[in-house]
C-alpha cells in the first residue's frame, strides 16, 4: 500500500509515540525535512521541521493526534490566499469577460476550460469558449465536441491558423451577442519554448484591444504529480502573462502535494480550482484547509 504523507513522518518521527513527552530528537527532525521535501515542499520544509521540534519540545503538542492537526493548520496557511476557490466567471457585466487557460502540453488543458464552462451554465451564466489551440491535433475539434455536448456557442480557427485572430474573434463574438464569459483555450506549449511564448503574449495583446481590461484572468493548468516542474512553469509562464489562477489537475497527494503550498508562496497566485477526473462534474473550488486535510489523510 503506498504510504501517504503523514504515514511517512508518523513512520519517521512516531515509531515510539513516546519520544513526544521529550519532544522528537534531532535525528528524525532530520527525516521530517526529507519526508517533506520529497513532497516538494521546497525550503519550507525546514521552517516547519523546526517549529514542530520546537512545539514538541515546548510540551505543546504532546500526542500524534495534535502534531497532524497543527500540520494541517500549517501547511493551509501555506496555501492560503485571497482569491483561492474563487469562482472565474460574471454575469451581465456589459462587456465580456475573458479568461485565457495556459499550460504545457498534456495537463488537461481543454478539459479544463469545459469543465469551466459547464461550471458557468450550470449557474445560469453565459459563455463562450475559443478553440484557439491551431497546433495540436483534434485539439479544436475535442472543444468542439465539448460545446456542442454542453450546448454552448464555440469559435474556432483552421488548422495552423492564428491563435490570435481564433481569440479576436471569440470576444467580438461574445460582445455582439452579449454573452458575459469567453474562455480562451491556447496552444500547449513548453515553458522553454520562446516563439510560443511571444504569441501567448500576442493574444493577451490582440484580446485586450477587443475588451477592456482583458485578459480579466489568465489561468495556469498544472498537473499535480510534477513538483518542482510546476513551479518552473509557473515562474516561465508568468513572465509571459500575468496569472490570476492556477487549476491543479491529477493531484497526488502522497507524492507532489507540496508544490501546491509553493506555488501560491513562491508565485503568489492563488490556486482556484482541483481537477478531480476526466468528466465535466470532475472540478473542485480550492480550499485550502480540504487539501492540507487530504495531503495528511490517514
Amino acid at each position: 500500500m503506498k504510504r501517504g504523507l503523514w504515514g511517512k513522518i508518523k513512520q519517521v518521527a512516531f515509531t515510539d509515540v513516546s519520544v513526544l513527552v521529550k519532544g522528537i530528537d534531532h535525528d528524525s527532525i532530520e527525516d521530517v525535512e526529507r519526508v517533506l521535501l520529497e513532497a516538494d515542499f521546497g525550503p519550507e520544509s525546514f521552517l516547519i521541521a523546526e517549529e514542530l521540534e520546537e512545539k514538541t519540545r515546548g510540551g505543546g503538542l504532546k500526542t500524534d493526534f495534535l502534531v497532524r492537526e497543527w500540520l494541517v493548520e500549517r501547511i493551509s496557511s501555506l496555501v492560503k490566499h485571497d482569491r483561492a476557490g474563487e469562482e472565474l466567471f460574471v454575469r451581465s457585466q456589459g462587456t465580456p469577460r475573458v479568461a485565457l487557460f495556459v499550460g504545457v502540453n498534456g495537463v488537461g488543458k481543454t478539459t479544463q476550460v469545459a469543465k469551466i464552462a459547464n461550471r458557468i451554465k450550470s449557474s445560469g451564466g453565459s459563455v463562450l469558449v475559443a478553440a484557439a489551440d491551431t497546433y495540436r491535433a483534434g485539439a479544436t475539434e475535442q472543444l468542439s465536441v465539448w460545446a456542442d455536448r454542453m450546448g454552448i456557442q464555440a469559435v474556432t480557427g483552421k488548422q495552423g491558423g492564428d491563435p490570435a485572430a481564433v481569440a479576436f474573434d471569440a470576444v467580438s463574438a461574445a460582445k455582439s451577442r452579449r454573452i458575459d464569459n469567453v474562455l480562451v483555450d491556447t496552444a500547449g506549449r513548453l515553458h522553454t519554448q520562446d516563439r510560443l511564448m511571444d504569441e501567448l503574449s500576442k493574444i493577451a495583446r490582440v484580446v485586450g484591444k477587443c475588451s477592456d481590461g482583458a485578459p480579466h484572468e489568465t489561468i495556469l493548468v498544472v498537473d499535480g504529480t510534477v513538483g518542482q516542474n510546476a513551479i518552473l512553469q509557473g515562474a516561465e509562464f508568468g513572465a509571459s502573462a500575468s496569472l490570476t489562477g492556477v487549476i491543479v489537475t491529477k493531484l497526488d497527494g502522497t507524492a507532489k502535494g507540496g508544490a501546491v503550498a509553493r506555488i501560491t508562496r513562491e508565485l503568489g497566485v492563488p490556486v482556484r480550482f482541483v481537477g478531480t477526473g476526466e468528466s465535466l462534474d470532475d472540478l473542485q473550488l480550492f480550499d485550502p484547509v480540504a487539501f492540507a486535510e487530504s495531503l495528511l489523510s490517514e
